[in-house]
């Protein structure tokens, strides 16, 4: 249990710095939203099937929901703020958080996919 515990943390750090899930040495992406087909340095192929990234979809869109929500509820209760100012605060912040967050729930989708299925 503590070796499986160790290669899914391992596998989410090395996600979350966008490096190769197995190796830790190749960057994922050649742009911001190009990502490479294959790790230079363990041949761990990044793309494994067609439509392999819903679950990266389904990441992003977690962790957007769960920051939104919260954020909303935790000003609500402490500064008292009107929904329509929430709303201001908050549409921006779903528009935007999304797109910078695709690198990251990509990489961490990879990440817990190469613990549950090491030898694609």
């Amino acid at each position: 249990m503590a070796e499986a515990l160790r290669r899914v943390t391992t596998g989410i750090g090395r996600g979350l710095r966008l490096r190769c899930p197995r190796c830790g040495r190749a960057p994922l992406y050649r742009g911001w939203f190009t990502m490479n087909e294959v790790c230079a340095v363990c041949d761990l192929e990044f793309e494994r099937a067609q439509g392999y990234w819903v679950g990266a979809i389904y990441v992003n869109y977690a962790v957007t929901a769960t920051l939104a929500l919260a954020g909303y509820f935790l000003l609500w209760a402490r500064t008292g703020l009107s929904t329509s100012v929430q709303l201001a605060i908050w549409i921006p912040f779903l528009l935007i958080f999304p797109l910078w967050f695709f690198r990251y729930s990509r990489s961490v989708w990879l990440a817990l996919e190469l613990f549950f299925n090491p030898d694609p």
